[in-house]
């Protein structure tokens, strides 16, 4: 069954001219900022560094995720086309989408038992879960049927690496996720925590640097030690920053150095709206193909 539609959510934090090229179609979720509600829609209604400026300027949303109703919309289209659904995911680790999003799975094929709609929890992030989107979009392009490809994106999943630095703890205080003592240790210290997403999805802080050149140099040695094939790594990279162009610059800099076969140039993408409403601005994120994700 090679007649079906890929989709995700807004989530996976890839460009809404990625989006058009491909022809995946993306339920949004929401974000409240200042008493109005906005959708997460790849920032067409709202400019990335206006986003950011508002939060570094004291605003705190408050995001909300993709409900059962969007996804029936969404996955009711295609099926009323005659086709299919394969269906990725935020990380079940993150957020409770993917429950929705199987809720209206089981009423979609109840109404239309012709048809798969196939939901794949990425255990991923950010343009993490856009790599593995990339992935589903090649495997379909080179002859995979609904089935196999979920099937390759289940078993290599994890192959897909997540890692994530900070500059700046500020959201990281206002949401409760470090306390404020934590927070005014590290900013006076300059501490950068290095995080990664483990085997469930799950964001765990993972080392702590001093200063921006060493948490650089420790996100790309990550990268050299888990990478397929460690230096000579010839897959895709994506690298989603919020607000900090010139440090994700330099981690593609630098990656592109220590890895000459990759495939094409480092993509640099912007952490969306939903995403950077928890981690606010001074976040850099580097995704890989590599060994599989175990702890």
């Amino acid at each position: 069954m090679r007649d079906y539609v890929i989709t995700c959510c807004s989530t996976a934090d890839m460009s809404s001219s990625f989006m058009k090229e491909h022809g995946v179609p993306f339920a949004m979720f929401h974000y409240q900022m200042d008493g109005t509600e906005y959708p997460d829609d790849l920032y067409t209604s709202v400019t990335p560094q206006a986003f950011y400026q508002k939060i570094a300027d004291g605003a705190q949303p408050v995001t909300s995720q993709v409900n059962i109703e969007q996804y029936c919309d969404m996955f009711e289209k295609i099926l009323k086309e005659g086709k299919s659904v394969l269906h990725l995911t935020l990380s079940s680790g993150i957020s409770g989408t993917v429950n929705s999003a199987n809720v209206a799975k089981a009423q979609m094929e109840e109404a239309y038992p012709e048809r798969k709609v196939i939901v794949i929890d990425t255990l991923g992030a950010s343009s993490g879960y856009g790599l593995l989107l990339t992935k589903a979009l090649e495997n379909r392009q080179a002859g995979m049927s609904l089935e196999e490809n979920a099937k390759w994106l289940e078993e290599n999943k994890l192959r897909l690496h997540h890692w994530f630095f900070s500059t700046d703890l500020t959201s990281y205080v206002r949401g409760g996720r470090i306390s404020k003592v934590s927070g005014f240790v590290g900013q006076a210290l300059n501490i950068c925590p290095l995080l990664n997403m483990d085997s469930l999805g799950r964001l765990i802080p993972r080392t702590k640097c001093r200063g921006k050149k060493q948490v650089i140099r420790e996100i790309v040695k990550r990268m050299e030690e888990h990478a397929e094939n460690n230096t000579e790594y010839s897959g895709k990279c994506y690298i989603s920053h919020s607000a900090c162009e010139e440090d994700a610059k330099k981690v593609a800099q630098l990656v592109e150095e220590k890895f000459p076969n990759l495939d094409g140039k480092v993509l640099i993408n912007n952490v969306g709206t939903v995403i950077g409403s928890h981690t606010g601005p001074g976040t850099v994120a580097l995704f890989f193909w590599g060994d599989e994700r175990t702890l």
